[in-house]
């Protein structure tokens, strides 16, 4: 079984308050996009877990991959497979690449398996795994609350706009980003952000992991800044950093930056 497990931007963050539980509120819009890591599943004797493409440090069983199978397992007893992972999505880039395939392995184990576990059954386990996984399992845009495992699906449809990526290639910690924020209550109306004229998103929308992780990482900013600067109608860092997104109306050309690696998407 091959599985393409994709990542999501954050259409505007807003950092609400923090919880008793050490957990901050937050309200997001979280918005799949087409680039995708590859996952592959197959039987096996024993259970092995390996990983191609960019590194990714640390124990393998503390890789989210495995503990989703693990959890699989303890419910359902599942046989051994072997699950390979090609990683193209950067970590720490606030994109959700590993929430993404802890989820896809969910999906995929349940079908390999024919376990037939419906998907509000899935999204309990996901977050088990983090707060960003259950987000994958229906995999459509939805609003995000809570901790931001709270969601539900939201109508917006960017068909024919164009994302213009960039990966600065620094990792940002959970820690770090959430180290310097200074919540605040937000009142945003989300359902008038499919009315809005698309060129309003700049003003309207934000994301305020921005206002610590920018001073910190300056180069960051200067990337957001070119991104308006060569066209884009709306642009902003993702999640909790450190990507750095705009979007186009129409497909905008490659430019030059003194940091990162740039992908275009047609979403």
């Amino acid at each position: 079984m091959i599985l393409f497990s994709n990542a999501k931007i954050n259409l505007g963050l807003f950092i609400l308050n923090k919880r008793e539980d050490g957990f901050h509120s937050i309200e997001s819009l979280k918005y799949p996009i087409p680039f995708c890591d590859v996952l592959e599943i197959l039987p096996a004797e024993t259970f092995s877990f390996q990983i191609l493409g960019k590194e990714i440090k640390g124990r393998l069983e503390d890789n989210l991959i495995w503990k989703a199978y693990n959890l699989i397992k303890e419910k359902h007893d599942i046989p051994a497979v072997r699950i390979i992972l090609q990683k193209n999505i950067p970590m720490g880039a606030g994109l959700g690449g590993g929430s993404s395939n802890a989820s896809f392995v969910l999906k995929g184990l349940n079908e390999f398996f024919s376990l037939n576990i419906s998907d509000e059954e899935l999204r309990l386990i996901a977050g088990k795994l983090g707060s960003d996984c259950p987000f994958f399992i229906s995999n459509t845009p939805q609003i995000a609350t809570g901790k931001g495992d709270i969601l539900r699906s939201f109508e917006i449809n960017l068909k024919g706009k164009f994302l213009y990526l960039i990966d600065p290639e620094i990792h940002i910690g959970t820690a770090e980003a959430y180290a310097r924020v200074s919540p605040k209550e937000t009142k945003f109306d989300w359902e008038e952000l499919p009315k809005m004229n698309f060129k309003f998103w700049r003003d309207a929308l934000k994301n305020d992991f921005e206002d610590s992780i920018f001073p910190a990482h300056p180069e960051l900013e200067k990337l957001k800044k070119q991104l308006y600067a060569n066209g884009a109608v709306y642009a902003s860092m993702s999640g909790s950093g450190s990507s750095i997104f705009g979007i186009f109306e129409k497909q905008p050309v490659l430019f030059q930056t003194e940091i990162g690696t740039h992908k275009i998407l047609e979403l």
